[in-house]
């Protein structure tokens, strides 16, 4: 059956790979954005839409779709969203963020029981910056309970536009010795975008409600960084630092200038990156392996110039070459 299906975006990174999959499963497939952050998919019906606007939502009017899905992460847009297509659609997907918890230090949490986040306030219309979780978590009571509310972790893969996975393949297939954060045994947990399309489009297909963590199951540091390395051949020793000395010389953890993609303080953060992934598999999501990631990852930012933070080559060797003088390695 061809289900009408529109998604508010569409031309960047998940929104886009929703619509690829969406038009790939045989959907009649409609994009409502402003169209200024990236193109459409080839195949797709376009509404341009102003969110930001009080009648941002305006075009929309009279429309009727089996199905919507919205990844914004501004309360304002939300509301308008809803008010306008909530009563015209039959099913309603929001892609929400593990980011709506509170306790980020206890590993192994479910979605049904893990506390959120106090909601952002009634009068925050966006959310930017530290509003992210609480927007959030604003958004998903106004989308309600009588929808598939998915909460993905890190999302990576091609056309990732924040850089942080993307370090890693990058980094690896480099060679030599690789500066590793932390411990071997800090947890690692991401979800590949187009992994979790497929998984959001069947969700569609099959009228899925209910809150999920969309996340792969967690795997250590130590397993992640060599069996990376190995997918995009790369010749890598790796020299294990720790949080104090990395700390100490200002290297700043997860995304941004001189950071470590992808490592977070522990045990502050020791369930940030472990949110229980078996709730998602049983409700049908599937997840490629590391390589395949890793290798499409790494061919996309070689052809594309995609984004990636992180250490520079000088940062990460200067950093090598402290901690082997610190510790009577180097004369």
């Amino acid at each position: 059956m061809i289900v009408r299906v529109l998604i508010l975006g569409g031309t960047v990174f998940l929104g886009r790979a929703l619509a690829v999959h969406a038009l790939a499963a045989g959907h009649a497939v409609t994009c409502a954005a402003r169209g200024v952050s990236g193109a459409h998919p080839d195949g797709v019906h376009f509404i341009p839409i102003d969110r930001d606007r009080p009648d941002g939502c305006a075009p929309l009017l009279g429309e009727r779709f089996d199905a919507v899905i919205d990844v914004s992460r501004h309360p304002g847009q939300v509301r308008r969203a809803v008010t306008v297509l909530k009563h015209a659609a039959g099913h309603w997907t929001f892609v929400s963020t593990v980011t709506v918890y509170a306790d980020n230090r206890t590993p192994n949490q479910r979605a049904a029981t893990a506390p959120l986040r106090a909601e952002a306030p009634p009068e925050v219309e966006r959310g930017d910056g530290d509003a992210y979780g609480p927007a959030k978590v604003a958004c998903e009571r106004l989308v309600g309970d009588d929808a598939f509310i998915c909460r993905p972790g890190l999302i990576v893969g091609p056309e990732d536009p924040t850089g942080r996975f993307t370090y890693w393949p990058l980094r690896l297939a480099r060679g030599g010795e690789v500066l590793a954060p932390g411990t071997p045994d800090a947890p690692v947990q991401y979800i590949d975008v187009r992994d979790l399309a497929a998984w959001i489009v069947q969700a569609v297909e099959r009228g899925l409600v209910g809150t999920y963590d969309a996340v792969g199951a967690a795997r250590p540091m130590g397993e992640f960084l060599p069996e990376c390395a190995a997918a995009v051949g790369g010749r890598c020793t790796f020299t294990w630092i720790d949080r104090a000395f990395l700390e100490a010389r200002d290297v700043r953890r997860w995304a941004g200038p001189r950071s470590i993609p992808l490592w977070v303080p522990l045990p502050e953060f020791g369930g940030f990156l472990t949110r229980d992934h078996t709730a998602a598999y049983a409700a049908g999501l599937t997840v490629r392996t590391l390589a395949d990631t890793a290798r499409d990852t790494l061919a996309w930012a070689r052809a594309a110039d995609g984004s990636v933070t992180g250490l520079t080559a000088g940062q990460e060797a200067d950093l090598l070459h402290a901690w082997h003088t610190r510790r009577g390695n180097v004369s």
